[in-house]
C-alpha cells in the first residue's frame, strides 16, 4: 500500500530517528500517539486507502446476509448475493445519503431497503424501487445504484479497499498466506466474543503485540507455558510483520494450566504444534495462530486515544463433537493477558501525554516492534507501507 497524499503532520527529522538501523533507532515521537491532527491524517491515509478487515465471513454467510462496519470516517455495507459472492458498498443511500443499516447492525433480507424512504436495491446494488420516481421524466433508475467497494475474503476474513486503488491483497499477502494456510481460520468455527474499549492509541496496542519483552512483567500466566524471549521472527516485503513463540515442553497450549480440551487443528506438522504464531496485517488485523484455536483481533480507531477491538475465537468443528469441549480454556486466558495489555497500553498513552514525553530506543527484544513502527514511519513519509526482508542491524 502506497500511502498517495500530503506527508503526516509531524516532523521529518523525528522520522528519521525513527527510520534509523535497527539498535540506533528511536520509538515513533510521542506526538503521533497523541496528536489529533496526526490521527485525522492516519485516518484519511491508513484506514480510508489500500485494505482494511471489517469482519469475518462467517457473519455474513447466507444469501441475503447484510451487516454495516466502519470504514475510515464512514461505513461500509457488506452483503451476501444469490450468487454467493459477498460484495461491499458505501453505506449510503443514493437518494437522501441515509445510512441502509447502522454500523454494527444486521440484517437478512432479499433486499436492501433504506429505512428513511423506502429506497430499495437488489443485492446488487441496483435500485429496486424508488417510490414517487415511476413518473419522473429524466429519471434513470441505473444511474442511482449504491456504490460498490473492491472486496475479498481471505481465510474467513473480509477486507475492503475504499479507495479502490490498492493492489491485489492476495499479492500483498503472498508471504503470509502460507504461514496462515495450515490453521485454515475460514473452517473453524467462532465459539467466543469479546469487544473492548481501550483508552489508549491503536498504534500501541499492536506495538504491545508485537514484544514479549513486557512479559515477565505483566504477563505470570503466559509465562508458565510459554517462555518470553522462545521462537523468531518473519522478514517480509509485504504489508504485514511477527513472528512467534514456543509452547514449553510440558504443555498443550495456552491456556491457565497449559492444557486445552478441544480438537488439534488437521493440518499442523510437529513444529507448528509446539509453537504460537502471533501476525499483525497493517493496518487493523492481529492473528495469533495456536494448535487448536485462532485468535483474532480487529483494531477500530475511536479517537486519539481511544481504540474498540473486537477478539474472536475459533475452533476446528470437530472439537463440538468432544463431550468436554469449553472454548473458556482459550477465551479466559486471553482475556486476562488482553486486560493486562490493555491496562499498560493506558499508561503508555497518558504519559506520552506528558510534554517531557520522548521516543524511546529499542531493545534487541523489541525488534518486530520496530519493524512495525518502521512501517508506520515510511507511510508518514508518503513511502509504501510494508515491511522489509531484513531488519538493518547496528
Amino acid at each position: 500500500m502506497t500511502i498517495q497524499s500530503d506527508l503526516a503532520p509531524l516532523n521529518p527529522r523525528d522520522l528519521e530517528l525513527t527510520l534509523k538501523p535497527f539498535g540506533y533507532s528511536r520509538m515513533l515521537p510521542p506526538q503521533a500517539y497523541v496528536g489529533q491532527e496526526v490521527f485525522d491524517w492516519e485516518r484519511r491515509n491508513f484506514f480510508e486507502k489500500g485494505w482494511l478487515c471489517v469482519g469475518f465471513s462467517q457473519d455474513i454467510a447466507e444469501p441475503g446476509d447484510q451487516k454495516a462496519e466502519t470504514l475510515g470516517t464512514g461505513s461500509v455495507l457488506l452483503i451476501r448475493g444469490h450468487d454467493d459472492i459477498l460484495r461491499a458498498f458505501a453505506n449510503v443511500c443514493s437518494h437522501r445519503g441515509h445510512e441502509l443499516l447502522p454500523c454494527g447492525e444486521t440484517a437478512h433480507h432479499g433486499r436492501v431497503i433504506c429505512p428513511y424512504h423506502s429506497w430499495s436495491y437488489s443485492l446488487e446494488g441496483d435500485v429496486w424501487t424508488a417510490p414517487g420516481f415511476q413518473d419522473v421524466e429524466g429519471f434513470v433508475a441505473a444511474e442511482h445504484g449504491l456504490t460498490e467497494l473492491p472486496c475479498t475474503e481471505w481465510h474467513g476474513m473480509i477486507f475492503v479497499n475504499s479507495s479502490s486503488d490498492a493492489e491485489p491483497l492476495d499479492k500483498l499477502l503472498a508471504e503470509l498466506d502460507p504461514i496462515i494456510a495450515p490453521y485454515e481460520p475460514e473452517r473453524l468455527k467462532i465459539a467466543g466474543r469479546h469487544v473492548y474499549t481501550i483508552n489508549s492509541n491503536w498504534k500501541t496496542l499492536t506495538e504491545n503485540y508485537h514484544e514479549c519483552y513486557h512479559c515477565m512483567m505483566l504477563h505470570p500466566q503466559l509465562c508458565v507455558v510459554s517462555a518470553p524471549q522462545s521462537g523468531y521472527g518473519y522478514y517480509t516485503d509485504g504489508p504485514w510483520s511477527g513472528g512467534t513463540m514456543l509452547i514449553k515442553d510440558e504443555y498443550q497450549t495456552m491456556s491457565m494450566d497449559g492444557q486445552g480440551n478441544g480438537a488439534m487443528l488437521r493440518n499442523l506438522n510437529a513444529e507448528q504444534l509446539r509453537e504460537v504464531v502471533y501476525v499483525n496485517i497493517f493496518p487493523n488485523v492481529l492473528i495469533s495462530c495456536h494448535p487448536d484455536y485462532v485468535m483474532i483481533h480487529r483494531i477500530m480507531p475511536a479517537a486519539v486515544g481511544e481504540t474498540i477491538i473486537e477478539c474472536m475465537w475459533a475452533f476446528a468443528p470437530e472439537s463440538w463433537d468432544i463431550d468436554e469441549f469449553n472454548p473458556a480454556y482459550a477465551i479466559d486466558f486471553w482475556d486476562l493477558t488482553n486486560s493486562q495489555d490493555w491496562g499498560a497500553c493506558e499508561s503508555v498513552q497518558r504519559a506520552l501525554a506528558s510534554p517531557k514525553a520522548i521516543a524511546g530506543p529499542l531493545s534487541s527484544q523489541e525488534e518486530n516492534v520496530y519493524q512495525y513502527v518502521t512501517m508506520v514511519a515510511r507511510g508518514y513519509l508518503g513511502q509504501s507501507v510494508k515491511n522489509v526482508k531484513e531488519t538493518p542491524v547496528a
